[in-house]
């Protein structure tokens, strides 16, 4: 690889405070030349401030920044990109409505010798890059025309672009499927083998073992372990996060039988013919499934199988076009039209976009929770402030939210914060049947376990759970049966008693594709990071 030569990074008693609040408080934390260094912690912990530091997007902090044995001071996002630091953010920073190529080059496009935009090399050298991520997409294909994972790959190869000596991914396989993971991986050894440092930064533990030289935790904005990552353990690790040993984290509310309870939700043979038809979408084709109250079902599936079509057709999204088959709740045949109609209908929804789809993010954590209940808490089309005020504080309290105040903008939460408001706005609506899609996409261990004891709650009320999820552990864990997804039918449904992560893949692969190898890494250790994990499965289209 050309470009800039590895170079060290040494952050030596760093600090940074809001109003009074330690965000990070006396961090040491280095990067040699050709390593990956992962960060740990809870949502909340201090590692997107800490990096946001090295960024240059965070000034006003306390301590020293050395790289390459130099001294430097990092005011402003130019200056970290002159010093060879790039980022992946987990949340998506790209323009929907700019092609692939204009956005890998935006701000930085390629000149002609009369000073015009070079169109030809701005997609001749997109492509190349793409072709290192590991995907196959036109330069000049609109990003909003794109799947998530796909949107993933092209913020890396954006990347990848800035040549850094320095690059922080945060979160960047939080929506990719398993083969775009190992794709990633590849990237990965090809960067620190021509001596970049990489910071990695993941709530997938099974990840850091594969990928990680060295892993550091953060708690409370504070560095609270050191490991070497091809040894840890993700019991260590889980334990230094949250200050505490995390033990059954799945069931962990007051779940029940509910092999006799009463059928809430039936699907038949659902197909849906859209009128104009969207590139990368997988609609219904064949979905057949049930859930009983309080019962928790799982969605699972490769990329493209149609999860998240299915939940955004149950809940009234982009249904335009023919739609046939049966949906009944409560014995009631029903057909959403759009999202009010179906919370009428007694439907809740959980996006699994939080921020593009779930959030108005520079209003406040108020403003977002009470959202979906307004007109039900309306007097003469006015809405009483301590009403709201006071289903906000119930709701926080019972999710266990944390946030500085009600007003504050719901933007400044932390990732797994965020999807806690999402969910408690849904639970206001007190819905008969919630859909969820990637519940826990991008949330730390300890919140992830607060929302699998919520979800047990939940259903002990009777409510029923429909959820989608690309973790095979988190749908075997929390599931009572799972309904698996292939190119947008139904082909097979699994009690999840004594169901292994090797059983639900194969049949989300089909049982044909076995037999080439997919399976072959074997079984690991439980708890174990050290050894290559089964491949997780792909988000929906």
């Amino acid at each position: 690889m050309d470009g800039k030569p590895g170079a060290s990074v040494d952050m030596i008693g760093v600090s940074k405070s809001y109003g009074g609040v330690h965000a990070v408080r006396d961090v040491d934390f280095s990067i040699r030349p050709g390593e990956v260094h992962a960060l740990l912690g809870e949502n909340g912990a201090g590692k997107s401030t800490l990096m946001k530091v090295l960024c240059g997007e965070v000034s006003g902090y306390r301590g020293e920044i050395w790289i390459g044995g130099r001294p430097v001071a990092l005011s402003s996002p130019v200056d970290a990109q002159r010093a060879g630091i790039a980022m992946i953010h987990q949340e998506l920073d790209l323009v929907p409505a700019l092609s692939i190529a204009e956005n890998v080059f935006l701000g930085r496009e390629p000149r002609t010798r009369l000073r015009t935009v070079d169109v030809r090399r701005m997609v001749r050298d997109t492509a190349r890059l793409l072709a290192r991520a590991g995907v196959r997409l036109d330069p000049r294909r609109p990003v909003e025309q794109l799947r998530t994972g796909e949107q993933q790959l092209v913020t890396i190869a954006k990347a990848l672009s800035l040549d850094a000596r320095i690059l922080i991914m945060d979160e960047p396989t939080s929506a990719l499927s398993s083969h775009e993971v190992d794709q990633l991986f590849g990237v990965i050894s090809e960067l620190r083998g021509a001596g970049t440092g990489i910071v990695y930064i993941s709530h997938r533990m099974d990840e850091i073992g594969r990928v990680a030289d060295r892993a550091t935790v953060l708690r409370n904005g504070s560095v609270v372990a050191e490991f070497d990552a091809r040894s840890m353990t993700a019991a260590q690790a889980s334990e230094a996060m949250v200050g505490r040993p995390l033990h059954q984290m799945f069931r962990a509310g007051t779940h029940r039988p509910v092999a006799e309870a009463e059928e809430l939700l039936r699907v038949e043979n659902l197909v849906v013919i859209p009128r104009r038809p969207r590139a990368g979408r997988r609609d219904p084709a064949g979905i057949s499934l049930r859930v009983r109250r309080g019962e928790i079902v799982g969605l699972a599936g490769l990329l493209g199988s149609g999860r998240t079509e299915l939940l955004e057709t149950l809940f009234g999204l982009g249904l335009k076009g023919r739609w046939t088959g049966r949906v009944l709740l409560a014995d009631r045949p029903v057909r959403p039209t759009g999202p009010r109609q179906a919370l009428r209908l007694g439907f809740a929804f959980v996006p699994e976009d939080r921020r593009l789809a779930g959030l108005a993010l520079d209003h406040s954590v108020l403003a977002n929770t009470v959202l979906s209940v307004v007109g039900r808490i309306a007097k003469l089309g006015v809405v009483s402030r301590s009403t709201e005020q006071a289903l906000t504080r119930r709701t926080t309290e019972r999710l266990s939210v944390k946030l500085a105040s009600m007003s504050s903008p719901v933007g400044s939460l932390s990732g797994g914060n965020q999807q806690k408001v999402v969910l408690g706005r849904g639970l206001l609506t007190e819905p008969t049947l919630l859909l969820l899609d990637e519940p826990t996409r991008g949330v730390d261990i300890g919140a992830k376990a607060e929302i699998y004891r919520l979800l047990g709650q939940i259903a002990s009320q009777g409510v029923g759970v429909l959820l989608a999820s690309s973790e095979p552990a988190e749908l075997i864990g929390i599931c009572d049966r799972v309904v698996v997804l292939r190119g947008g039918r139904s082909v097979r449904e699994l009690h999840t008693d004594g169901v292994s992560e090797a059983t639900l893949l194969a049949a989300a692969m089909g049982e044909g594709a076995m037999g080439q190898g997919a399976m072959g890494q074997g079984a690991r250790p439980p708890g174990s990071l050290g050894a290559r994990p089964e491949p997780a499965l792909g988000e929906a289209g």
